[in-house]
C-alpha cells in the first residue's frame, strides 16, 4: 500500500466528463444557455400563434354576431328592405310609395287620354273655372305634333316599370339617370300646363290637376333617393 503525499487528498471517483474541477466546461454551458434560448422563443411563437387564431374567431363570432342582431332589429321593426348592391337599401314603404303613385298616375293618364279623344270628357265639368273639355281639347294641349295626355301617358307607364320591385333591383346608373331626367322632364311640363291652365286658357282640368300632383311627389321621392343614394346617376364629369 502506497503512501499519499503530505498536503494532497484522496480522489474521491472519477471525474464529472465536462467539467474542470467541478464545473462546467464553457463550451457545454454554452449550447446549455443556445437550447434554453430557442426553447423560450419556441414557447413564445407557440402561444402568440395560438392568441392570433383565437383573436380570427372572436372577430368572426361578433361579426356573425352583429349581423343576426341587425337582422333581428329590422324584423322586429317591420322594415323589409331590398338587398341590392351598390348603394343603401332601398325601405319597403319607399318601394311602395312610389309604387302606388306610379300606378295612380298611369290610370288617371289613361283617364285624361280618353277624355281628350271624347268630345265631351267623362265626368268631369265642361263649364266655369274648371272645365276639362276647354283643357283637353285647347291648341295647348298639342305639342310638337303630340298630344300632351300622350306623353303624360308613356311617362307614368316607364314610372310604373321603374318603381316596380323589379325596377328597383337595378342599380344601373343609366337607369338611375333616364329615371332622374324623366321626372326633371315631367315636373317642366306639369309647369307649363299649370300656366297654360291658369293665364292662357284660364281654366282648370281636374283630371290633369291630380296628374301635376302625382308628378310633383314623384319628382320629391325621386330627389330624395338621389341624395340618400337609392339611385346611382352619371354626373357630368368635372373639366
Amino acid at each position: 500500500m502506497s503512501a499519499r503525499k503530505p498536503g494532497t487528498a484522496a480522489r474521491s471517483g472519477p471525474r464529472d466528463k465536462g467539467t474542470r474541477g467541478g464545473r462546467p466546461e464553457p463550451q457545454l454551458a454554452g449550447q446549455q444557455a443556445r437550447a434554453a434560448t430557442q426553447k423560450r422563443a419556441n414557447s413564445a411563437q407557440a402561444r402568440s400563434s395560438v392568441g392570433r387564431q383565437s383573436g380570427n374567431g372572436q372577430a368572426r363570432t361578433a361579426t356573425a354576431a352583429a349581423k343576426a342582431k341587425q337582422a333581428e332589429v329590422v324584423a322586429g321593426n317591420g322594415q323589409a328592405t331590398a338587398e341590392e348592391p351598390g348603394g343603401p337599401r332601398v325601405p319597403l314603404w319607399f318601394r311602395l310609395t312610389t309604387l302606388v303613385l306610379s300606378l295612380l298616375g298611369l290610370a288617371d293618364s289613361i283617364w285624361v287620354t280618353i277624355d281628350h279623344y271624347t268630345p265631351v270628357p267623362l265626368g268631369c265639368s265642361d263649364k266655369g273655372a274648371v272645365n276639362c273639355a276647354q283643357v283637353l281639347h285647347s291648341p295647348q294641349s298639342v305639342i310638337f305634333g303630340i298630344p300632351l295626355p300622350i306623353l303624360g301617358l308613356a311617362f307614368f307607364v316607364f314610372m310604373v316599370a321603374a318603381n316596380s320591385p323589379w325596377g328597383w333591383r337595378v342599380r344601373w346608373p343609366a337607369m338611375g339617370t333616364v329615371r332622374l331626367a324623366s321626372v326633371i322632364v315631367g315636373m317642366v311640363f306639369v309647369l307649363y300646363l299649370v300656366y297654360t291652365e291658369l293665364i292662357t286658357i284660364r281654366a282648370i282640368c281636374l283630371y290633369c290637376t291630380g296628374v301635376h300632383i302625382i308628378t310633383f311627389l314623384l319628382f320629391v321621392l325621386t330627389m330624395f333617393a338621389v341624395s340618400a343614394r337609392y339611385i346611382t346617376v352619371i354626373l357630368p364629369k368635372r373639366r
